[in-house]
């Protein structure tokens, strides 16, 4: 436990709600997502938001529960409003990396370029710097300043906003500037429940399964070095604190794992210590099948030779394989899941601005 990232999470709550609700159809601010993603990076142990509050009232409640201090900036007038949160946020960040030595990771959760020389800052002083903002409304200076920067409209469990949202659309974007296509709509898939075990029946292992695999991928992706059973444990605790193997009837976590191991959605080797294995996602067997079946449904619907949009293929996959998931594999979206088979060479795919979709097609 030692040697896992400490972090700091700042949110320029304003910037993050008014971002996500202009640039994704209305949508509120979920702050779960980050919570998920910040979980597989390491210990999250300070919570700070900034904003006035009375502007923001059931956000308060939502962040409360999730553990934020919430900063009070009072109404002014105009930028000197904006610029007293992004002050006092700044100054805070940086009092806390002279202050607590221990925190190495600051998360900085904003797309206003106005924090690019605070990013610049805690990086000269050996601070780990991750960005997050609303892919809209962030400015093209602060992602690069960034160890890493996350859209928070690409994480896991941030809902794709209505297709009718994505036509004819105001470019935002200069002249010649690459323009990345949207995320196709994402179909609904059942959440995995995070209540705690007195207030459900039972748990379904099947969704236990999901968030290993979610987990151990973005671990993997996230991380350096291996991917260990006490590792992947801690992670799922901080994404659910009432987590216990022993509610899917498991004695042991260890127990829990070779069941999943047997069930190809992991893989377990010799870890670093007695009774802490590597746990790994499999590089072949299900995902092979998965892309075949992938490849067939793609070739009967596109006979001839024509291509089959993305958009509504995930339900034929599943008319084909009933319990067919992605996220069981490992992919957070089924988009990525068809982005892996291409560079598989099992299929080719490619975005059609004239379809306003992706577009798949068999190869030979």
């Amino acid at each position: 436990m030692d040697q896992e990232d400490r972090i700091a999470l700042f949110l320029d709550y304003e910037n993050l709600a008014l971002g996500a609700r202009d640039h994704r159809g209305g949508a509120a601010f979920d702050f779960r997502p980050i919570a998920d993603a910040l979980a597989e990076r390491g210990r999250v142990v300070v919570r700070r938001a900034y904003a006035d509050w009375s502007y923001f009232d059931e956000d308060r409640r939502m962040l409360t529960r999730s553990h934020v201090e919430l900063i009070e900036i009072p109404q002014r007038m105009g930028a000197s409003r904006k610029n007293a949160a992004d002050i006092k946020m700044a100054v805070d960040a940086i009092e806390l990396a002279f202050e607590r030595d221990y925190i190495s990771t600051f998360v900085i959760c904003s797309g206003d370029s106005d924090f690019t020389p605070l990013v610049h800052k805690l990086r000269e002083l050996n601070k780990r710097v991750i960005g997050v903002g609303v892919e809209g409304s962030t400015s093209g200076l602060l992602p690069p300043a960034c160890d890493e920067f996350l859209y928070y409209d690409r994480l896991e469990g941030v809902d794709i906003p209505p297709a009718r949202g994505r036509r004819a659309r105001p470019s935002t974007r200069q002249a010649g500037t690459e323009q990345r296509p949207p995320e196709p709509e994402r179909e609904h898939e059942p959440e995995v429940d995070r209540r705690p075990a007195g207030e459900e029946p039972g748990r379904d292992v099947d969704a236990l399964a999901v968030l290993v695999a979610q987990s151990v991928a973005g671990l993997q992706g996230s991380a350096n070095g291996e991917v260990t059973a006490s590792r992947l444990k801690r992670t799922l605790l901080r994404k659910d604190p009432t987590f216990s193997e022993s509610d899917y009837g498991f004695r042991t976590f260890g127990e829990l794992l070779r069941h999943l191991a047997e069930r190809n959605v992991i893989e377990l080797a010799e870890g670093p210590a007695k009774g802490d294995p590597e746990v790994s996602l499999p590089e072949h067997g299900d995902r092979e099948v998965a892309f075949g079946l992938l490849r067939g449904v793609v070739a009967d619907l596109g006979s001839g030779g024509n291509p089959v949009a993305l958009s509504g293929l995930k339900n034929q996959v599943r008319r084909a394989r009933p319990d067919f998931s992605e996220k069981k594999l490992g992919y957070r979206s089924f988009l990525q899941f068809c982005k892996a088979a291409a560079t598989s060479g099992v299929l080719d795919l490619r975005w059609s601005p004239e379809a306003d979709d992706y577009l798949l097609t068999t190869q030979g």
